[in-house]
């Protein structure tokens, strides 16, 4: 038997359903062999074979093979929560990863599958089978659905459930109205943090957040772990965010988060995350004021963990950063260089299978999550589960997120303070000066971009047990940009090509105030980066802000399979990576009524310092910023986040006094209107 390999999709189809109910649009039936049905159903395998055969449209048979051994998988109950975080889940989830590699073909792989789908547990079954589903050269031309489709709960807030399951009942198909979910649902204006809860609980993010970590995982074979950079991705990317969020958080005229190193003092912020989980069927558990970290005593998840051990841990990894160098397993000095350091550093961090000295460095990372998200309920005793904290497709929501990798993105400033400053001959491109910049925004003023909320639909009946079928939708709001352009004029003295790269940042800190450059570089974002070909001469160069390498479109966040997918070969192949990225709809910030100061810096760099030879034509390449791109080196020899990466050279206070003639900056505005713009009918 040769199997449709889409036919894998469809186990990713309504969770906890069981694998003998018709699956899909196309309404297919498994046929499986009894023993791979769970001890509930095996008695009843040819009646429900017969039951539900019966209302499918098509029957796909499903190879009876000798399956391997899931052991100690098992362990994980069918009705508890996943947590990457948690050592002993995210060995689990290596396994299982590793066994879906490891078989043969795709007819293997189905029936593997088919028989884990019906007794791992629902969160740790997606999260493997995505993770082998991109991996594998057989089927990493398949689209794997967004997980907002699989499990809303993670999204959404509860009482949108029960409103939908109504609507699904009541109302029939094609006349069903989008279950509207509250912008303003987890807190009130009293908490000053509820300020940021669009950005925190865009799903967009969340979903960037989840991706990210499919695409990287920590735990599984070397070769699926071991990606060009990762360590230095892993710190890129999360220090991105910190800029972003403080960003936000400037445009809301509040302070730049403060970072988590006082582990021993009460956390002033709270949050309610008025989630449920429908595989756990219990709510996501909350954080009161004033809670403190304590030592982590649950036995049941495999975790004895001590606040000194993050100290400890901590303080290592510190003294390896003073020292210029760490210690791998065998007791060996590794430098850590201007080039490779902060990889070697970020797999440390992090804490993944190729962090050059596991039990040494510890994980500080994850274990930080882990500590956060069981502050509740640190020993079991009121037999809790974790917090949004523990799971990376809800994280980002907590505000104790950014505290805690305001701290995370503090031990990779300070091996980037101790490296050597970038010289002028390593910023300047001689020969090319930038004479003008100006930002064009559709519907509106040059350099005055524009920001309101959207109101956007998503499906969530793949994921629900909704009777009966068809399509339930959802309305959230979410912030959202005029689209723009950049148009830059660039004067150079013979052809040549180089590298472009965008940032912004505010132009005043917290207090109205003029920044000093070695405060301002850690607010920029960067908003697009890209090959430019210039001419001898003058030369104009233009550039829509959908084209930004750091985002992926609108429509490819929330995964529509039936209208988004593209067609064919390498596009097709690329699709599932393509899920990692920023989300377009906030890569311009908030910004302010009155229009929220800020500075547009451009950069041509020389592309003797920047270019990798190869070829990275494909859709994949859209996004590369922060997720780099599949299967090649990462496109950008200069370290990420250059040329704002390092301190700055002497007699260098204000980004004025940093600027070459490759470089230039405008004033610009970012006006937010308080409007709302509803989906058309």
């Amino acid at each position: 038997m040769t199997s449709n390999k889409k036919d894998l999709l469809l186990l990713f189809d309504r969770p906890k359903e069981p694998i003998f109910i018709p699956k899909g649009d196309e309404r297919k039936a498994f046929d499986v062999p009894a023993e791979y049905l769970s001890d509930r159903y095996r008695p009843l395998g040819t009646q429900l074979a017969n039951r539900f055969g019966e209302e499918a449209n098509e029957v796909v048979s499903v190879s009876r093979i000798s399956i391997p051994n899931l052991g100690e998988i098992l362990e994980l109950q069918r009705d508890a929560n996943f947590s990457l975080f948690i050592p002993k889940h995210r060995l689990y989830a290596g396994r299982l990863i590793d066994i879906f590699l490891g078989v043969r073909n795709v007819d293997d792989l189905l029936a593997v599958a088919v028989y884990a789908r019906e007794r791992v547990n629902p969160y740790l079954f997606n999260y493997a089978l995505s993770v082998a589903i991109l991996h594998r050269s057989d089927t990493q031309d398949l689209d794997i659905p967004s997980i907002i489709r699989l499990f809303p709960d993670k999204y959404v807030d509860s009482k949108v459930f029960e409103k939908a399951r109504e609507e699904a009942n009541v109302v029939p198909e094609g006349s069903r109205m989008p279950i509207e979910i509250p912008k303003d649902f987890t807190a009130s204006d009293l908490e000053e943090e509820h300020k940021l809860a669009y950005f925190r609980e865009d799903i967009g993010l969340n979903l960037h957040h989840w991706h990210w970590h499919l695409v990287y995982p920590f735990e599984a074979s070397v070769s699926v772990v071991n990606k060009n950079r990762r360590g230095e991705l892993f710190y890129y990317m999360h220090q991105q965010v910190m800029a972003r969020y403080n960003f936000e958080r400037l445009c809301n005229g509040m302070q730049r988060t403060e970072r988590l190193i006082d582990w021993d003092r009460p956390i002033k912020e709270a949050y309610f995350p008025k989630l449920d989980s429908l595989v756990a069927s219990r709510s996501w558990p909350s954080r009161v004021t004033n809670q403190t970290l304590q030592n982590v005593r649950r036995e049941v998840d495999g975790i004895i963990v001590d606040v000194d051990d993050l100290k400890r841990w901590r303080d290592r990894i510190y003294n390896a950063i003073h020292s210029g160098a760490v210690r791998d397993k065998s007791g060996n000095s590794v430098p850590l260089t201007a080039t490779e350091g902060i990889d070697i550093l970020g797999n440390i961090v992090e804490s993944s299978v190729i962090s050059i000295n596991r039990d040494f460095y510890g994980d500080v990372h994850n274990m930080g999550h882990v500590m956060l998200s069981y502050i509740h309920d640190p020993d079991h005793r009121h037999l809790e589960s974790f917090g949004v904290m523990g799971d990376s497709a809800t994280a980002m929501r907590d505000p104790i997120f950014y505290r805690w990798h305001a701290f995370v993105d503090d031990l990779f400033q300070e091996f980037k303070s101790a490296l050597p400053r970038y010289s002028e001959n390593e910023l300047n491109n001689p020969g090319v000066v930038i004479q003008d910049i100006q930002l064009e925004v559709q519907g509106g003023s040059a350099n005055r971009l524009q920001t309101f909320w959207q109101q956007s639909d998503v499906d969530l009946s793949r994921g629900m047990d909704f009777q009966p079928r068809g399509s339930v939708f959802i309305r959230f709001t979410h912030l959202q940009h005029r689209p723009f352009s950049y148009k830059i004029s660039v004067q150079s003295n013979n052809a040549r090509q180089g590298t472009c790269r965008i940032f912004l940042a505010p132009k005043f800190d917290e207090r109205g105030n003029p920044w000093l450059f070695r405060d301002q570089r850690l607010m920029f974002i960067e908003l697009d980066k890209f090959l430019v070909n210039l001419k001898q001469g003058q030369n104009t160069i233009t550039r829509n802000s959908n084209q930004s390498s750091v985002t992926i479109p609108f429509e490819r966040t929330y995964r529509d399979l039936d209208t988004s997918r593209p067609v064919g070969g390498n596009d097709l192949a690329q699709f599932n990576f393509c899920g990692c990225g920023w989300p377009a709809n906030l890569l311009i910030p908030k910004g302010s009524a009155e229009g929220f100061a800020c500075q547009l810096f451009v950069m041509i760099s020389n592309i003797n310092d920047d270019l990798i030879q190869q070829d990275t034509s494909g859709t994949c390449n859209d996004a590369y910023s922060y997720c780099g791109v599949k299967d090649k080196l990462y496109p950008d020899r200069r370290s990420m986040g250059y040329p704002f990466d390092r301190m700055p050279r002497d007699g260098v206070d204000t980004l004025q006094q940093f600027l070459t003639s490759n470089m230039r900056v405008q004033d610009v505005a970012i006006q937010f209107e308080n409007r709302t713009f509803r989906p058309k009918q």
